[in-house]
């Protein structure tokens, strides 16, 4: 009886993996099938450069400000902060408050004054009053740098995850393939989608791709949190307290510590580095956004500057819930799902928030079909996320690669608005390959380490010379060159020299040791080192043009004669 009962069991589970996955791709399918239709029908729209680039600057503010909330809320904030504070509690919430801080950062200081005073990409505010040919050309390697790096994480997530939740594990097969070449064959799909979107739609298609994906993050995480707080008779302290005691790691669970900050008994020094790394990992994640400039751009496609704030507004208020839902999401999959669960699902907690998904649909909507359901939804949920992201981030670097080095630096601004558009659709199609080759390769490499070097750069390079170009009378073009050069080199090379790539057990080359730098996050010392750069290249420099940055100034406070 007990071979018997064990058989059915399996069936059971087997039907149920089956169901789940059909759910799953069908939900996937209809996603992709619609917005391929809206990417096919702003491709009628868009007959322009200002079209391609900037959706013809006819989005109101509500509609961007749900377009950048999808731009921003990426399968790291759905699934990764999901899982982080599934396993660590406390410590997983500070990606929260950062990431939302650093929103705030982003909209009060630097974009509004961008939009006013650029056209298409972050480089024509740093070139409007220097040389523009090395201006354009560094910031254009800065952006292709840290969207690539972005869109490897992405994609690279996006492969691990479907092979997750297709119920693809090693030793199983899914219409033919093992997990590996599973993992591959969705690399290539969403790599091969992304460039689709960014080629035929645009800066267009790519927006309206967001907002539909904004809408279904939200409704899906909105859901999942009102399930969970019912579960608990919509009562916190027995939330948390059930998290607390199914974590196995009791009180400490709620306090900080764990993962951040951790004292080391009787070894002072790392008890110190791992206090900086904190503080270092803060400062990259607050200053880093800022910095992005797939998110930069989104606020050239909107037709003034009251439209602008108005995006700022509705974006603060739906990237504010999101972070907030994200407690409830985490907490949620701790206290349901479990830590050790979670963890042999899978090591990071990545797949946290489809887990709580399965259980909340088991708990609510009847057994096995009921988890399947939910399950699939909030699969669908996390594909319709990365395949957002991917866009935004290929059309940033297309835009700059054609914007600002072929059409500024190669043809000296004498480039017509067909030769640039066209040139912008085949670096898509060339970033997009790129992307595919290095993800494939990049499989077994720590997404959490691309992710953090993308901020890191973005940080160091970009930052100090957008604030020098707005703020600082004295800013000139040797400064800037200095600025993004020194922030990003910085960066790289204190990351390549850290434990995040080599002599610790969790490194990238766990067998090789050449690391010197103790820290995992560069941020603070190479954040200061792209500010310090600027200054020193500025100061060396004679180049200073007083009426060209009160130019500058009156055009980004008023928007006079932002295009």
């Amino acid at each position: 009886m007990k071979t018997v009962h064990a058989v059915e069991t399996f069936l059971a589970a087997e039907a149920g993996d089956h169901t789940a996955r059909n759910l799953t791709i069908t939900l996937f399918l209809v996603f992709v099938a619609v917005t391929l239709g809206i990417t096919i029908w702003a491709s009628r729209q868009t007959k322009t450069a200002t079209d391609f680039y900037a959706g013809g600057r006819s989005f109101s503010g509500f509609q961007n400000g749900m377009a950048i909330g999808g731009d921003y809320m990426s399968a790291a904030s759905f699934l990764g902060i999901a899982g982080i504070i599934a396993l660590y509690g406390y410590d997983g919430f500070l990606y929260s408050i950062g990431f939302l801080v650093a929103w705030l950062v982003a909209l009060l200081l630097v974009a509004e004054l961008l939009r006013n005073s650029g056209r298409y990409t972050m480089a024509d505010v740093l070139a409007f009053r220097m040389r523009q040919r090395p201006v354009r050309t560094a910031a254009a390697v800065s952006t292709i740098t840290v969207s690539i790096f972005y869109l490897l994480a992405q994609m690279v997530g996006a492969g691990a995850l479907v092979a997750l939740l297709l119920g693809i594990r090693p030793g199983t097969t899914f219409l033919g393939m093992d997990a590996e070449t599973a993992k591959v064959a969705t690399i290539i799909m969403v790599g091969t989608l992304m460039i689709i979107y960014v080629t035929v739609g645009g800066m267009k298609g790519t927006t309206y791709v967001q907002i539909v994906k904004a809408f279904l993050l939200m409704g899906g995480a909105l859901l999942m949190t009102i399930l969970v707080l019912a579960k608990f008779n919509f009562n916190l302290s027995e939330l948390l307290g059930q998290a607390a005691a199914a974590s196995g790691k009791g009180s400490a669970f709620l306090e900080p510590g764990l993962r951040y900050g951790v004292e080391v008994a009787g070894n002072s020094t790392q008890t110190f580095y791992n206090k900086v790394d904190l503080l270092s990992l803060g400062i990259a994640l607050v200053l880093g956004t800022a910095g992005l400039p797939h998110i930069l751009i989104r606020f050239y496609t909107v037709p003034t500057a009251k439209a602008a704030r108005k995006s700022v507004l509705w974006a603060i208020g739906i990237i504010g819930t999101f972070y907030l839902l994200t407690l409830a999401l985490g907490f949620g999959a701790a206290a349901l799902v479990g830590s050790q669960a979670i963890t042999a699902q899978d090591k990071a907690g990545n797949t946290a928030a489809p887990q709580l998904a399965e259980a909340l649909g088991i708990d609510f909507f009847g057994g096995e079909l009921g988890g399947a359901a939910l399950l699939a939804i909030i699969a669908a949920v996390a594909f319709a996320t990365i395949l957002a992201v991917v866009a935004g981030l290929t059309l940033a670097s297309s835009s700059s690669l054609a914007h600002d080095f072929y059409a500024n630096v190669l043809k000296k601004g004498e480039a017509s608005e067909r030769q640039e558009v066209r040139v912008a659709r085949i670096s898509a199609l060339g970033i997009g390959a790129v992307s595919i080759a290095l993800s494939i390769y990049a499989q077994n490499l720590n997404v959490a380490f691309l992710v953090a070097l993308a901020f890191a750069v973005a940080a160091s390079g970009n930052l100090p010379a957008i604030l020098y170009s707005l703020f600082w009378r004295r800013f000139n073009t040797s400064g800037a060159v200095w600025a993004i050069y020194g922030g990003l080199l910085s960066a790289v090379l204190l990351v390549f020299f850290s434990p995040v790539v080599s002599g610790a057990a969790t490194s990238m080359f766990p067998d090789h040791d050449w690391q010197w730098f103790p820290l995992s996050n560069p941020g603070i010392l190479s954040i200061p080192f792209g500010f310090l750069c600027g200054w020193i290249g500025t100061v060396i420099s004679k180049e200073h043009d007083e009426d060209k940055y009160a130019e500058l100034e009156v055009r980004a406070l008023t928007g006079s004669g932002a295009h």
